[in-house]
């Protein structure tokens, strides 16, 4: 561990113990003996704050310590059946209302990305901040043309915060790799690595503008999500333009309550929103907290959502795509055996996994959740379960489908809130039933084989030469069959290593017999005895080797 790494660990203790977080630091071990050293310090006397609420106090110490930061405490905010009242009243205040940069930065930022000044870009530029994350802050513009649109500008100096937390990621990731015996299982390596990727994309707003024409491609024909259109022509790196939507935060229940919004169909929208995009499109919006949704009540009966800051989405390869598919059918299904042997087959357990010990696990944390609401469903006692199930048959985390198992939880949080009597599985199950009939169906296979059509035919092609060059080497006798192994080749390396060896030491016995010789005739040229001599010291030799 490094120094800067090791004096960002100390700075992120100090915050804690001024913010009178001692139990958190207690409660971690790394930082148990630097505690005493902040509690030591007459700076840290006099900074501490005692007054601040609990939960005040937890929001402020995210705050101070950074973006990655930030961001944990937007992801469990949405989580208030697992969190205290208080502390998720205050995270929930980082979804939108981060503590603001000068908007005069901000303008600065973006004379700098256009090359000249906003009067010539923007009909009008606000300086005061609509909305402010841990990435970026959002300023309210009018285009030259009179059209309302948002300009999001990255804080200054983000990636060196960002890049300076992620090296003390990897090396606490590091450590516990080499010392923890569960990390084999919860792979802390290639999860730090899998949200470095995450977040520095993050940095890149072309990169998020791609993504938000590419969601609003997707749901470009549909009533249950709107996308603002992007503005490509304004848009850099660190500057993006969007056009300005106008809705009701989906937190802000009083609100919808207010317009007539049917608040069950919203509920169920939003979990059908959710299947869509992860098994229809493969393509979801990973980053769904509250702060990041409003709803359009244009008509109140049938509201429609609409999402903003897309910096996180998600992917899925094909092969976990269709393993969460039939994971989540066999639980509908209560098939838990199916479950069972979904992961064996996916390898997320060891191939030495007794099916029917797993199907008898599943079924005991399964089974009490169906036929209820989700208010009355405790998903805190539901993750512990199933987290004592993973460490007790030895199923390792898969990095890949973190971002996926996070916006899980966000979406379900989301649920409660809106519509506590909401069932997730009958709502869910049509979706995932209607997704794999149109895998398998005739018009599915026609589609795939039309978009395939040109590379094989390009495969085809290429196929007479090489079959009449095959059979002309057959005719010539100059087939050969040759298999490269890594195997093979370290074999053959060992070959080569044993007979460069082999001749090294016939080398030295031939110089070694030369001088036994040379010195036999030197002394007593007439004694046989030096032959004997010359051989067993050659012998000897080679007894050695």
């Amino acid at each position: 561990m490094n120094l800067r790494v090791l004096a960002r660990l100390i700075g992120i203790q100090r915050v804690l113990v001024r913010h009178g977080l001692d139990d958190l630091v207690r409660a971690t071990h790394l930082y148990r003996p630097l505690r005493y050293l902040a509690l030591a310090s007459p700076w840290t006397w006099f900074q501490r704050r005692h007054g601040a609420s609990r939960g005040e106090r937890v929001r402020l110490a995210l705050e101070e310590l950074g973006p990655i930061f930030v961001k944990f405490g937007q992801a469990v905010s949405t989580r208030r059946d697992l969190l205290p009242l208080d502390i998720a009243d205050e995270l929930a205040k980082l979804q939108d209302r981060v503590p603001p940069f000068p908007g005069a930065i901000a303008r600065a930022t973006a004379e700098k990305a256009y090359g000249k000044p906003l009067s010539a870009v923007f009909g009008a530029f606000d300086e005061t901040p609509l909305a402010a994350a841990s990435i970026a802050q959002v300023h309210v513009a009018r285009l030259i043309d009179g059209r309302e649109v948002v300009v999001k500008v990255l804080r200054p100096g983000m990636r060196e915060v960002i890049e300076r937390d992620l090296e003390v990621l990897d090396a606490l990731a590091a450590l516990a790799a080499r010392w923890w015996p569960g990390s084999a299982r919860l792979r802390p390596v290639e999860v730090v690595q899998e949200y470095r990727k995450t977040i520095l994309d993050e940095l890149d707003l072309m990169r998020e503008a791609a993504n938000a024409a590419q969601l609003k491609r997707n749901f470009a024909d549909s009533r249950l999500l709107y996308v603002p259109e992007v503005h490509w022509d304004l848009c850099r790196i660190d500057v993006m333009v969007m056009e300005r939507i106008h809705g009701i935060q989906i937190s802000d229940m009083a609100q919808l309550r207010a317009q007539g919004t049917d608040i069950r169909a919203l509920a169920v929208n939003g979990v059908e929103i959710f299947f869509t995009q992860v098994f229809r499109h493969n393509f979801f919006h990973a980053d769904m907290h509250p702060g990041n949704i409003f709803v359009l009540v244009d008509d109140p009966a049938h509201p429609r959502y609409a999402a903003i800051d897309f910096g996180i989405v998600g992917t899925l390869d094909p092969r976990d795509q269709h393993y969460l598919a039939e994971n989540f059918l066999a639980v509908f299904d209560r098939n838990y055996r199916r479950v069972a042997e979904l992961h064996h087959e996916s390898g997320w357990v060891p191939p030495t996994t007794r099916v029917d010990e797993m199907e008898s696990a599943v079924r005991t944390v399964c089974e009490p959740i169906f036929q209820k609401p989700l208010k009355d469903i405790s998903f805190g006692t539901v993750l512990l379960r199933l987290f004592e199930i993973s460490r007790r048959f030895d199923m390792r985390i898969q990095p890949q489908l973190i971002l996926l198992q996070k916006t899980l939880l966000n979406i379900e949080g989301l649920g409660r809130e809106l519509y506590p009597d909401l069932d997730v599985f009958q709502t869910a199950s049509p979706i995932l039933r209607q997704w794999m009939r149109e895998r398998v169906s005739g018009r599915r296979l026609i589609g795939d084989l039309r978009t395939q059509l040109p590379e094989l035919m390009t495969a085809l092609r290429g196929l007479p030469p090489l079959v009449k060059g095959a059979v002309q080497r057959a005719q010539d006798g100059q087939w050969r069959l040759q298999v490269e192994t890594d195997g093979i080749e370290a074999l053959r390396e060992t070959i080569r290593e044993t007979q460069r060896r082999r001749d090294s030491m016939l080398l030295v016995a031939a110089v070694l017999l030369g001088g036994i010789v040379w010195l036999a005739v030197g002394r007593d040229p007439a004694w046989p005895g030096w032959a004997l001599v010359a051989a067993a010291s050659v012998g000897a030799f080679f007894a050695r080797r």
